[in-house]
């Protein structure tokens, strides 16, 4: 779609203090938009270059895909890549060395009919990453029709073998927990299902240190109506007995709200890890201030979303235009009005704590469900660009696909090399 006069005088008309600079939007490179239906971004280095890499499920088109950055000075072309393995109904896809060889795995999480969490078992040799011949796919057996799985993340839980990783779900069976690896990470059918809370729809899940005991809780956003819904922390038992069983639930804030996605920071600089996320119901922010190491104290404070903007989905949090402070980048869905944009950013006057911030635009009106974003350094030029994914744009297209957003705001002279 391109940019009308009457676009550019909307815009201004509805973020009147912002610059003309500032209301310039940025420039927007096409990873990959060759499919239909990315959902979702999740980073790794995985060939010890020092440069992020990417991969993603591809809900629609049923396989999941890794992205190779291929260096500065091509990164504003299509990536080298490769499809890891046949994912059908992918959710989630995340990076994971589950078998310790030093190549790094990837697992998919699937909801729908399929139901299955699966293993795409990287190739040892290097050489061989991006041919997708030498990799091979599994389901974990105690995976299998269990319930639509939404998200993974691995995490070292019981410390014995090799890493675990921690997994949720929506539906009327959903649970979160985690698989246990088996001696033999290799050995599939092995592999060991714990249950450890019940829930609604998971959208988010953060490994932290909640409470400041020494191991890693579980962080979660439960999207749907129920007992669970809201943001909240699990709390690890700290022995394997225990961490079989069901972990203690604590509340952290929006309770019978439609929370979507979370990120955690130091928002407002006192040392401790705050929550921010974006919510359906009311079409807001949600500022959740961490008051004290315990876990258990949090204040709730609203952030505004200005109506020019669509549904809200993700939030993530990073220093946008190098001013030592943090801000917040937010996408949604647009539901299809090209008089919306999906990708915004918006940054504090006084305090983290006022409930209206300044808004600038990033992606412009064209895209239509936007989802999780990664903020960091794409193009080596020193301030964070944005990384996310757009599924559709209309019933009949595939959508923009694995997309980047180059900042124009601090762009130095010459890139690094």
């Amino acid at each position: 779609m391109k940019y009308t006069s009457n676009h550019i005088l909307f815009i201004l008309l509805a973020f009147p203090y912002l610059t003309l600079a500032q209301s310039t939007f940025w420039q927007r490179h096409v990873i990959d938009s060759s499919f239909s239906g990315a959902d979702g971004v999740r980073l790794a280095d995985v060939n010890g270059d020092n440069l992020m890499d990417i991969t993603t499920g591809w809900e629609e088109g049923g396989f999941t895909k890794v992205y190779l950055h291929p260096g500065y000075d091509f990164v504003s072309g299509k990536w080298p890549s490769v499809i890891v393995g046949k994912t059908p109904s992918v959710e989630d896809a995340v990076f994971a060395d589950l078998n310790d060889d030093g190549a790094i795995d990837v697992i998919s999480s699937t909801e729908g009919k399929n139901r299955k969490v699966y293993i795409n078992w990287a190739p040892k040799n290097p050489e061989n990453y991006l041919d997708s011949t030498k990799w091979t796919t599994e389901v974990i057996p105690a995976s299998d029709g269990l319930m639509q799985w939404m998200f993974a993340i691995p995490s070292q839980v019981d410390g014995i073998n090799g890493l675990d990783f921690i997994a949720g779900a929506k539906g009327d069976e959903a649970k979160i927990g985690w698989f246990q690896a088996s001696e033999n990470p290799n050995g599939i059918s092995d592999w060991k299902w714990h249950p450890i809370s019940p829930a609604t729809w998971v959208m988010s899940l953060l490994v932290k240190d909640m409470d400041a005991d020494g191991d890693l809780d579980i962080v979660t956003s439960d999207r749907k109506p129920g007992p669970t819904n809201g943001v909240r922390w699990l709390e690890n038992q700290g022995e394997i007995r225990k961490q079989s069983q069901e972990w203690e639930n604590h509340f952290i804030g929006a309770k019978g709200l439609e929370v979507m996605f979370l990120d955690m920071a130091d928002l407002d600089g006192d040392g401790l890890e705050d929550v921010i996320a974006t919510e359906y119901t009311n079409q807001k922010i949600v500022y959740l201030r961490k008051l004290d190491s315990t876990g258990l104290n949090w204040q709730h404070y609203n952030i505004a979303i200005p109506e020019v903007t669509g549904r809200a989905k993700a939030v993530s949090l990073g220093d946008i235009n190098n001013d030592g402070r943090l801000d917040i980048v937010y996408s949604s869905n647009t539901l299809g009005n090209d008089s919306k944009v999906g990708l915004i950013w918006l940054s504090f006057k006084n305090k983290p704590t006022d409930p209206i911030w300044d808004w600038h635009h990033l992606s412009g009106p064209e895209g239509y469900k936007f989802d999780r974003i990664e903020l960091l350094d794409l193009d080596g030029d020193g301030d964070l660009d944005v990384l996310t994914c757009e599924e559709n744009y209309g019933v009949d297209s595939q959508g923009l696909g694995v997309i980047w957003y180059e900042n124009p705001l601090n762009i130095k002279a010459a890139h690094k090399r």
